[in-house]
């Protein structure tokens, strides 16, 4: 919440305060687990019996643990370390990320990952529109725009790292794609923890929900994985019956419209993304959907979840949950 700016009036004001200071009282008594918030000089409980390795923003300062930095306290097996708030991605070979195309070079494309480099997506390690394995000719290279163009949104996969620290993408799989009809949301990274899946169909909206470890957050109109070869072919005889009948055919009218109510059922998950962000909290799919049914429960407009009253009530919200959770422990 550092740095926002809501305008509250003094009973919404002092209902946030309460919410945030039980939720920071409750982060305190949990120290013991990950997702701890720390700043400079806090003490990090251990265990010295079970052999703890100190790592990135930790120090040993009279026999205790302290943070270095302000951040998130983080535990990989007896690894205990300070993940850094508000700091640019800092991306691991599998990470699901989301960017956007800002040049088409020879034989690559060069994309905008919120990464200190751009990354670089090669045209030898993507799948061609035919679905043919088989080796890039000149003539795939002169048609390289009609893949990826400048400002595509496009979902790929960290593959590795050069000598230099240039990152290399791989997109080898139908998941792998450009993104259209929908929105582009960019949030601190930190608030998307690594996970098993990122790719995230809510089906009762007829939504996408992409959460890309860069902090790049895509919001769209699902779209159904299908044989690259197959769709090919669906268009290339509907353009011969097009041309033929001298219309366009319904399949091609329903592919260029989004509905109404899938646009809404997008912007009001977008404004979910944005509320968690603003709050600090972490962006899971379980969270957004949660916030989605609970502004349609309170019966609010889209741009309503962006006023202040929904803030309060989300972090009044969240607040409870975690009280229910310690509990329960």
């Amino acid at each position: 919440m550092r740095g926002v700016q809501l305008s509250l009036n003094k009973t919404q004001k002092l209902r946030l305060e309460t919410a945030l200071e039980k939720l920071e009282s409750l982060s305190s008594t949990t120290s013991n687990n990950s997702n701890a918030s720390v700043i400079v000089a806090d003490t990090i409980p251990i265990n010295y019996e079970d052999g703890v390795l100190k790592g990135h923003g930790t120090s040993e300062m009279d026999g205790r643990v302290v943070a270095t930095i302000c951040g998130v306290v983080e535990r990989v097996n007896k690894l205990v370390y300070v993940r850094a708030l508000r700091a640019r991605y800092k991306p691991e070979i599998g990470d699901i990320i989301v960017g956007r195309v800002i040049e088409v070079a020879p034989k690559r494309w060069r994309l905008e990952i919120n990464f200190s480099q751009d990354a670089v997506l090669m045209l030898s390690s993507m799948n061609l529109p035919d679905g043919i394995q088989r080796r890039r000719t000149a003539l795939d290279e002169l048609n390289m725009r009609s893949i990826f163009e400048e400002n595509d949104i496009v979902c790929a996969e960290v593959r590795g790292f050069q000598h230099d620290g240039s990152l290399y993408l791989q997109a080898r799989s139908q998941k792998y794609r450009k993104l259209d009809r929908g929105q582009l949301l960019r949030i601190s990274p930190y608030l998307v923890k690594r996970r098993k899946q990122h790719f995230h169909h809510l089906d009762q909206y007829g939504v996408d929900l992409i959460l890309g470890c860069n902090g790049f957050i895509w919001v769209g109109e699902h779209v159904e994985a299908k044989d690259d070869m197959v769709v090919d072919q669906m268009i290339k005889s509907e353009q011969e019956n097009a041309s033929l009948s001298g219309s366009v055919s319904s399949r091609e009218q329903e592919q260029s419209h989004t509905s109404v109510e899938i646009r809404q059922h997008i912007c009001r998950i977008a404004n979910a993304v944005r509320v968690l962000s603003t709050l600090g909290f972490m962006v899971t799919v379980e969270l957004i959907t949660e916030l989605v049914d609970l502004s349609i429960s309170h019966n609010l407009d889209i741009h309503e979840m962006l006023g202040a009253e929904f803030y309060v009530i989300v972090a009044e919200k969240e607040a409870e949950r975690r009280s229910l959770a310690t509990k329960k422990r």
